[in-house]
């Protein structure tokens, strides 16, 4: 059966280039935590850190930083006009940070055992674009 609601417009997040600049230019988690602590708003700097605590073995703080990167994203989304639901692009470059603390949320939900999170986390990146969800998978 055809949905015949249009769906609605894609949320498109502003740049930052200030913080896009400080992020690329961070090689380590201090630099990192350093961006997160200069740009708290920034979902960038906070994806930066859940996934190298993922990398290091620490879900507990991976989920932190993600939850925080998550949230910052959300109220990002809210006050450019997102109503939650909708397409929030991965090919758009500053909706990147939001997506993958979405998906660093996910993993480290289902490793330390929050499989119904980590299923719902999963299932929203996967609404908010497949191509962000086949690109972090």
């Amino acid at each position: 059966m055809q949905n015949l609601l249009p769906e609605p417009p894609a949320t498109l997040l502003p740049a930052d280039a200030e913080a896009d600049k400080a992020l690329a230019e961070a090689a380590t988690v201090d630099a990192y935590k350093k961006v997160a602590a200069d740009h708290p708003a920034f979902s960038g700097g906070w994806a930066a850190l859940a996934a190298d605590a993922l990398k290091a073995g620490e879900p507990v703080t991976a989920y932190a930083y993600a939850r925080t990167g998550y949230h910052r994203g959300l109220d990002a989304l809210r006050r450019n006009g997102w109503k939650g639901h909708g397409p929030v692009p991965w090919s758009h470059v500053p909706n990147q940070g939001f997506l993958r603390c979405l998906h660093s949320l996910s993993q480290a939900a289902a490793q330390i055992g929050e499989a119904d999170e980590a299923a719902r986390c999963a299932q929203f990146l996967r609404d908010s674009d497949p191509a962000a969800a086949d690109a972090l998978s």
